[in-house]
C-alpha cells in the first residue's frame, strides 16, 4: 500500500496508522457511554478516553520506536525529546469537548517530526470511519483515496473551517462577509484533515494552539500541496521547548492562505 515512499517513513506511517485505529477503538468504548470527566484547566476537560488512548499510544509507538522522542497533550513533558531527531507528537483525543457533547467531530492525532519538520501524519475519526494519512513524499489520503487541497484564488469562493468556540465568542463576526462560508467544526486536527483533502478551502484559527493540535494536520496539508503558517506569516516548526504556537494559524492552498492571511490581518 505504501511502497512509493522511503522505507523507514513507510514503516513509521504503518505503525502510526495501526496505533491510531486501535486508539480509536478504545475511545469508542466510551463514546456516548459512562466515563469520568476532569478539568485540567478552565474549559479544558480530560476524560477516561483521553487517558486510556494516550497510554496505549505511548506504549505502542515507543515500543516500536524506542529511540524516538515523545510529546503528547496528556503526558507530562520531558526535555529529553529536544535532543531526539525524530519525535512522536500526539493528541490521543483532539476534540474532547465534541466527544463529551456526542458530536462526531474528534480524532486521534498522531504526527511524527524529523528535525522539527512533520514527516508522518495520521488523523483517525473513529465515529465517522474517516482516516486521513500521509507521509513525506507520499501525498495525503482519505481512507484509500489520494486527494489534494482545493485551489481557490477568490475569498468570495472560499469555505473556511473555523472554531466552534471562536464562533460562539464572536471572534469571526468581523469576517462574516469576507468569505463564501464560515463553517464551525470541532477538533483543530479534524478541520486540518478536511482541508487537506479538499472538503473545504482553508482552515483558520485566531487563537493559540499547541504543537499536538496541529502537527499531524500540517503534514497532511503539506503533502496535499498546501502550506500552514501562523498569523505572523511564519511556517510552523515542531519539537520546540515551548509547545504553544501563540498566534493563530492558517492552512490550505498557498494562494488561498496568502489572501486569507491578508484579510485576517487587515487593520
Amino acid at each position: 500500500m505504501l511502497s512509493n515512499i522511503n522505507l523507514k517513513i513507510e514503516d513509521d506511517l504503518e505503525i502510526a496508522l495501526k496505533a491510531s485505529k486501535k486508539a480509536g477503538d478504545i475511545i469508542m468504548k466510551y463514546y456516548k457511554h459512562d466515563y469520568e470527566i476532569n478539568e485540567k484547566g478552565y474549559h479544558n476537560p480530560v476524560t477516561t478516553a483521553d487517558k486510556e488512548a494516550d497510554s496505549f499510544l505511548k506504549n505502542t509507538l515507543l515500543d516500536a520506536r524506542p529511540d524516538y522522542g515523545w510529546l503528547s497533550e496528556e503526558t507530562i513533558d520531558s526535555t529529553s525529546r529536544l535532543s531526539k531527531e525524530r519525535v512522536w507528537i500526539v493528541d490521543p483525543l483532539d476534540g474532547t469537548k465534541e466527544f463529551i457533547e456526542g458530536v462526531s467531530q474528534f480524532v486521534v492525532s498522531v504526527g511524527l517530526v524529523q528535525n522539527g519538520k512533520p514527516i508522518v501524519g495520521v488523523l483517525h475519526n473513529p465515529a465517522t470511519n474517516e482516516t486521513f494519512y500521509g507521509g513525506s513524499g507520499y501525498g495525503t489520503f482519505l481512507n484509500d483515496e489520494k486527494l489534494t487541497v482545493t485551489k481557490k484564488n477568490s475569498l468570495r469562493n472560499m469555505t473556511i473551517l473555523n472554531s466552534r468556540s471562536e464562533t460562539r465568542r464572536g471572534l469571526w463576526d468581523p469576517f462574516k462577509n469576507s468569505f463564501k462560508k464560515l463553517e464551525p467544526i470541532g477538533s483543530v486536527a479534524y478541520k486540518m484533515g478536511l482541508t487537506a483533502v479538499g472538503k473545504a478551502d482553508v482552515f483558520a484559527t485566531l487563537r493559540p494552539k499547541n504543537e499536538w493540535d496541529v502537527c499531524a494536520g500540517v503534514c497532511l496539508i503539506n503533502e496535499a500541496g498546501g502550506i500552514s503558517i501562523d498569523l505572523n506569516g511564519n511556517e510552523l516548526e515542531f519539537n520546540k521547548k515551548k509547545t504553544l504556537i501563540e498566534s493563530g494559524i492558517i492552512a490550505g492552498y498557498n494562494l488561498s492562505v496568502e489572501k486569507t492571511f491578508k484579510e485576517l490581518n487587515k487593520e
